[in-house]
């Protein structure tokens, strides 16, 4: 048991818990709390020796081989024996090495496991410490009643699970995708005037959304005016129109009938002049 959890174990058994809640949850605390912190603190230990081995290598090698392969260069008169061939394995030996290790930290993970393990074990001790303190968001409580403790284990099981989730991220086959749905934009903005009308803030807004449509009522009453002036002039003009036409065709109609009648009268009234014997005879 390291120094953390013999520190905690002690605070833990001298908890000034309610009597209905003393024994049973202080093991609670001890089964739960506890032992996440040093289960966390376990891995990260762990990824730690991997991440600064493997990490070690790489920036070593990635240091040597640059060195190494300048060696090269010079005079091979002012060179050890079989010096060519010991920069050439050692050279590649150096190169598979920070490969490997480069690899190893990016199939792992070690890096970013590292750090999440460190956050998380960081964010249960930071937990532990305000509750067992009754500080920060467990000010209000004055002892560590029965809501203090359901609000620590709310916090510690959310941590626990944010690391969860962020650990298995993409690999659970039972999660679905909610369904996506169009926003609603007419009536959020209903709802957001309605709230709002209480809301001293809002008052200029809302009485410029009224006067808006009022003026847009106004608008379309006019609108509805002129169509309706504009259908009773054109039925208005086409009916006197339409009138004007049929006296004038009644008239010339009627005028023409009665020039008519007066030929005929004219003609049957003319008297007949008899024949002229005389130039009837001079003709001949």
């Amino acid at each position: 048991m390291n120094n953390y959890s013999s520190r905690v174990n002690e605070i833990i058994d001298n908890l000034d818990l309610p009597e209905d809640m003393a024994e049973s949850n202080k093991g609670l605390l001890k089964a739960r709390f506890l032992d996440e912190v040093t289960f966390y603190e376990k891995k990260r230990d762990k990824t730690k020796k991997f991440y600064n081995v493997f990490r070690f290598i790489v920036t070593t090698g990635s240091i040597l081989l640059p060195a190494i392969l300048s060696l090269g260069q010079m005079d091979p008169t002012k060179l050890p024996k079989n010096f060519d061939q010991i920069t050439y394995w050692s050279s590649w030996s150096i190169s598979l090495s920070v490969t490997i290790s480069n690899g190893f930290l990016q199939l792992f993970s070690l890096d970013k496991n590292f750090y999440s393990y460190s956050l998380v074990v960081e964010q249960l001790k930071t937990e532990g410490w305000q509750y067992f303190g009754l500080s920060g968001k467990y000010e209000e409580y004055d002892i560590h009643s029965k809501e203090a403790y359901k609000e620590f284990c709310k916090a510690v099981e959310n941590i626990k699970r944010k690391q969860v989730e962020q650990e298995f991220q993409g690999k659970g086959n039972g999660t679905k995708k909610k369904k996506e749905t169009e926003f609603d934009f007419d009536g959020k903005m209903k709802e957001f005037m309605n709230n709002s009308k209480n809301n001293d803030m809002f008052e200029p807004l809302i009485k410029a959304a009224n006067t808006a449509s009022n003026i847009s009522s106004v608008v379309s009453t006019i609108d509805n005016i002129g169509d309706t002036l504009k259908q009773n002039v054109n039925s208005v003009v086409s009916s006197t129109a339409s009138d004007i036409k049929n006296d004038l065709e009644q008239n010339l109609t009627a005028t023409f009938s009665d020039i008519e009648n007066n030929l005929k009268l004219d003609s049957q009234n003319k008297p007949v002049l008899p024949l002229d014997d005389s130039d009837r005879d001079s003709t001949q």
